[in-house]
């Protein structure tokens, strides 16, 4: 399985050849505009673009699913691949269904944010380690489709409508998989609205705004591919639009993929920053766009109950947001609009590896403490006003690194990059703390630890609300849309996705994954049935509703799905536990 993340060269070819159609394939233009691509930028999460650098390094994306019964340049035994490199990553998710008018499109969350452990994170004790947010999630989100016409399946998305949906290969819903001719629904995009945790700046080449706050940004990604990944546009897979949010609503810098640039991720004066627990509030909906009669785009605002101060970014052809076109990677300013009406199981973003529109999910697989790094490297990266040389390493030596789950020995991570010695800052002339603990991101090449050994899959979690020598868990409600709660949900992790050991018929996919490690995070509810009552935690919490802990992602729903996905049952969203 070593074959994952080797460049499959031969088979780009395939993708060249096809695009010549693909102009005859792309929707009116949203705009008159047209915005040409920089050198660096955002027209590939995964930074495998061949004509483009990426900006930020440590791209937190979304992970595209594949399909059983297609093999081409772009997917193969169920899963994808960007210019020949498998990126999967993990992401358990709980999401929530409803029929109820506007539950797909207007969602009100509520949480108080995890706090780190006084001491800081070590790596000497696998499973024993103090540990900090950072290096178990560094990106936990909540999730909405989004219409864009011109992303797979590159068809007119009408925004709020529950016409878009795909007509198969739903495994919630109990549809079949999608054969190459089946209908895959409008155009769709996928919104994260992801929470960066303190203690690893600055972001673009690291994880957080800074060492002491959280903060959090509006990122929307599309895929330029057509149906069943037909043909792709290799230069823009998967552009991410991206905006800090903001105490002014105006972006930090570009948040269009194309042009993107350093200062887009880089916090300013106006970057709303939140304590470690602070209570917060997020509303995420389609909301008028000031000054624009008639018009509309998805809004994220984000209150701080135990500061007051509040932040907000709205994904607007105003504010620079963007759509891609797969003919050529140009972009088309672009207000973005959820793309259905209701939370059914069927609503879904049909490329996405997680069958969901409105979720909570925790980014992992991300990190991976060390003794030592070697192996260095460097970067001539980004383009002004911020331009530096980064200096970083590309493998991890350490107990975590055990001679059975090690690089060497398994051959699934050519590299661990980006990785820091501890006490490192970079670059200096940001004047960032220092780097806590020596370790890696495994970012650069596979976009997650495909091998599993790294800190998110050792029993290093939460395990209640309050650090111990791990975090203190979120505690979040449960959503609500225009005031009611939403009557059911399920719980999913695309987690088989990256296991080397999974196969087609299902033998070798495993919920904890196959490492050191024996553990894999898991969601806890605790107190009562009113929705002020009900809390959601995340991690190695015992006390609470567990649902059989590992147990609660149920079986890979591969038959149905048409890829490898673990899903539980529906339940129903009354008594907490």
């Amino acid at each position: 399985m070593g074959a994952w993340v080797i460049r499959k060269v031969a088979l780009l070819a395939m993708v060249a050849a096809a695009l010549g159609l693909m102009s005859a394939l792309a929707p009116a233009a949203a705009s008159a505009e047209t915005l040409s691509s920089s050198h660096f930028g955002e027209l590939d999460c995964n930074g495998d673009s061949p004509v483009q650098q990426a900006v930020k390094l440590t791209g937190f994306c979304t992970d595209i699913r594949g399909f059983d019964n297609e093999w081409n340049a772009n997917t193969w035994g169920g899963r994808f691949y960007d210019n020949g490199h498998y990126i999967g990553h993990d992401e358990p998710d709980m999401t929530f269904l409803s029929n109820r008018t506007g539950t797909g499109n207007d969602v009100t969350w509520t949480e108080t944010l995890g706090v780190d452990p006084a001491a800081a994170p070590t790596v000497t004790n696998p499973g024993s380690d103090v540990s900090h947010w950072f290096e178990l999630s560094p990106a936990p989100w909540f999730s909405m489709a989004i219409c864009d016409s011109r992303s797979y399946p590159q068809t007119p998305c009408v925004p709020e409508s529950d016409s878009n949906h795909p007509q198969c290969g739903v495994a919630v819903a109990g549809g079949p998989p999608c054969p190459a001719n089946a209908s895959g629904g409008g155009g769709s995009a996928f919104m994260e609205l992801q929470f960066y945790p303190p203690g690893y700046a600055p972001p673009w080449v690291g994880v957080s705004c800074d060492d002491s706050h959280w903060c959090a940004a509006l990122t929307i990604d599309s895929l330029e591919c057509t149906l069943g990944f037909a043909s792709c546009n290799p230069n823009c897979i998967e552009p991410v639009n991206f905006g800090l949010i903001s105490t002014n609503g105006v972006p930090a810098g570009p948040p269009s993929p194309q042009k993107f640039d350093s200062a887009t991720v880089t916090p300013n004066a106006h970057t709303l920053l939140m304590n470690e627990g602070d209570r917060v509030t997020v509303h995420i909906y389609d909301a008028p766009i000031p000054g624009q009669p008639g018009q509309r785009a998805l809004k994220a605002v984000v209150t701080d109950l135990t500061t007051g101060q509040t932040g907000w970014m709205q994904a607007s052809a105003k504010n620079g947001f963007a759509d891609t076109s797969i003919a050529d990677c140009s972009g088309h300013p672009y207000n973005f609009q959820p793309e259905y009406n209701t939370a059914k199981p069927q609503n879904i973003v049909p490329w996405a590896a997680l069958q969901t529109n409105i979720s909570t999910e925790y980014e992992t697989g991300h990190f991976e403490g060390c003794t030592s790094v070697t192996n260095p490297e460097t970067i001539t990266f980004p383009p002004p006003p911020h331009g530096v040389t980064i200096h970083t390493w590309q493998t991890c030596n350490g107990p975590y690194e055990d001679s059975t789950s090690s690089d060497q020995s398994n051959g699934l991570e050519p590299t661990d990059a980006p990785c820091y010695p501890a006490g490192w800052t970079n670059p200096p002339d940001f004047h960032t703390a220092p780097i806590v603990v020596t370790g890696c991101l495994d970012e650069l090449t596979q976009n997650g630890d495909l091998d599993f050994n790294g800190t998110p899959y050792w029993p290093e979690w939460p395990t209640s609300t309050s650090p111990t020598i791990y975090p203190g868990s979120f505690q979040q409600l449960r959503p609500t849309s225009n005031g009611s709660g939403y009557p059911a949900y399920f719980i999913q992790t695309d987690l088989a996705l990256s296991e080397y050991t999974c196969t087609a018929s299902g033998a070798g996919c495993t919920v904890p994954p196959p490492g050191p490690g024996h553990f894999y995070p898991y969601w806890t509810r605790v107190g009562g049935s009113s929705e002020q009552s009900c809390q959601i935690e995340f991690g190695n919490v015992s006390a609470g509703a567990t649902f059989g802990k590992d147990a609660q992602y149920g079986t890979d729903q591969e038959a149905t799905a048409g890829y490898p996905e673990f899903e539980g049952p529906i339940m129903k969203n009354g008594v907490c536990q």
